[in-house]
């Protein structure tokens, strides 16, 4: 699986905090909405190349832009942006402090938007320490970094990968990932001998989720794709962890997490009696 990629995300004019966030996943904020991708989500709205791809809540923006008046010394304008690379922007001009912040923060805890605003305004270490944390436990909201090349497929000959997607969206994440792209992968060539087959992979780069077309098959039950479909949703949520000199795709809550799809025990078993058939398929 991909491991996370990282992002300078905070920058000041002249200098930058050495944090960064992970790419990993989760749905947007509530008071901030990203415009799904086309591709996926149709939607009866039509926009020019310039026009806005999150909307706002402007009660959300103005109450955060008051905490930082009631803090700084001066006038404030603030701006929420969907940036993928940079969290907090910051420029003080003629006593004039300018912020811009991603839209994560606009329905952040009140603990963590106060320490935003501290470290906004005084640069306090502790405070950025937990605004540090804050991104890296919600860098699912930043959109990916990178875009997909070709058409996605989605509509097998006998599995729709987009319907059951959405379906396991629904079942295990309370609100469906619309950043959270899913495709079939490509045919391999025939008649190539496999020892080892990836049936599943995900993207943080893209927030693509690649299902190996072998799956796509009479034979092969639904919930075990959906169960792949599960496993790869899982590093759309769950980072990698390190620990030590060591990168844990698989930590422990994300073992803890798998255990709770429904058919697990089932989709392993499954999985293990027809290794062979899969890879000769």
């Amino acid at each position: 699986m991909p491991v996370a990629t990282a992002f300078p995300w905070v920058r000041k004019r002249r200098s930058a905090l050495p944090l960064r966030a992970p790419s990993t996943a989760h749905p947007v904020a509530a008071a901030a909405v990203r415009i799904p991708d086309p591709r996926v989500v149709q939607l009866p709205l039509r926009f020019t190349s310039g026009g806005p791809q999150i909307f706002v809540h402007e009660g959300a923006r103005q109450a955060l832009e008051r905490k930082l008046e009631i803090a700084f010394p001066g006038p404030v304008q603030l701006a929420v942006t969907d940036n993928r690379q940079r969290m907090i922007t910051q420029t003080r001009e003629r006593g004039t402090l300018r912020v811009r912040l991603h839209m994560m923060f606009l329905d952040a805890e009140e603990r963590v938007q106060d320490a935003l605003v501290e470290y906004i305004v005084s640069g306090d270490r502790e405070a950025s320490q937990l605004v540090g944390s804050y991104i890296e436990g919600n860098s699912h909201r930043i959109r990916a970094s990178r875009r997909i090349r070709g058409p996605l497929r989605t509509e097998g000959k006998v599995h729709d990968l987009a319907e059951l997607l959405e379906r396991v969206q629904s079942t295990y994440f309370g609100a469906a990932l619309h950043d959270v792209l899913v495709t079939w992968g490509r045919r391999p060539t025939a008649g190539a001998l496999r020892r080892t087959i990836r049936l599943g992979s995900y993207s943080a780069e893209e927030r693509l989720v690649r299902v190996h077309p072998v799956l796509d098959r009479p034979w092969v039950p639904r919930y075990f794709v959906s169960y792949i479909l599960y496993h790869e949703l899982l590093h759309h949520v769950i980072p990698p962890l390190k620990v030590g000199g060591r990168i844990l795709l698989h930590p422990p809550e994300f073992l803890r997490r798998e255990r709770q799809f429904r058919h697990f025990e089932r989709a392993i078993a499954w999985e293990q009696s027809k290794i062979g058939r899969l890879l000769r398929a």
